[in-house]
């Protein structure tokens, strides 16, 4: 039996073959999908996809990625938060990488989420990318401990990794920790306790090697643990996910 606890079947790559992604998450074992919210004006479209699907659930947040959208408030988050079938907050974080300049408004909706979560007693989907210390000071900070949750999609050292497990983080890797590069990687995930790891396919990107010839998605978790005994059965879909 397998959890994808990371994935976007909002996105066009998916949404339009749901029928046939779910079908191939049953013929896999892939038994509930956790489909994450990444800005509100989309959100909608997320909690639809829980609320239809009762082996499928939402988060809700903005990823870090979006500048220039209206924040979202604490009352806000803590209220969708509280809605059917919503089990986490986030995706939140911080990302130095793909944004430069004065990043301060990244660190306040940070901020923000961890409120939010802690208010409203659910877990923490946190994004880090070149970020890390600022990271884990505002967990700190914020008493994310409070709220638990995952540090999802970790590109991150041991020590970036233990001071999350530390917090009480679960951490969770995708498809990179099969690329030839991820040496590195590879010995955090074999570090981390079994019973605080998790997997995930973040569909549709960041499939593992080699690729699947159809888009990635949830049914691909399985190649994201040790020992699977075959590839996973996909059905063919009529479009492909983007190189990541």
């Amino acid at each position: 039996m397998f959890v994808d606890s990371h994935c976007h079947l909002d996105f066009p790559e998916l949404r339009d073959d749901l029928p046939r992604v779910l079908d191939a998450m049953r013929e896999n074992a892939v038994t509930h999908a956790l489909c994450i919210g990444v800005e509100m004006n989309a959100w909608p479209g997320v909690h639809a996809l829980a609320l239809a699907h009762p082996n499928l659930y939402a988060s809700v947040g903005v990823h870090p990625d979006y500048a220039d959208l209206e924040e979202p408030t604490v009352e806000l988050l803590v209220a969708r938060s509280r809605e059917s079938k919503v089990v986490a907050i986030g995706e939140t974080g911080l990302d130095y990488f793909r944004l430069t300049g004065d990043l301060g408004w990244q660190r306040e909706r940070f901020r923000t989420h961890i409120r939010a979560a802690r208010e409203a007693a659910r877990p923490l989907v946190i994004h880090t990318r070149a970020a890390a210390d600022d990271t884990i000071a505002i967990m700190h900070d914020e008493r994310a401990d409070e709220a638990g949750g995952v540090m999802h999609c970790l590109t991150e050292t041991w020590d970036v990794a233990q001071r999350a497990l530390d917090l009480g983080f679960h951490i969770s890797f995708s498809g990179i920790v099969t690329f030839r590069n991820a040496a590195a990687l590879k010995d955090v995930q074999r570090r981390v306790p079994l019973a605080r790891l998790l997997i995930e396919t973040h569909n549709p990107h960041l499939p593992p090697v080699p690729p699947p010839r159809q888009p990635h998605q949830p049914a691909c978790v399985r190649l994201a643990t040790h020992g699977y005994s075959a590839p996973p059965r996909l059905p063919c879909l009529h479009s492909r996910a983007p190189a990541p």
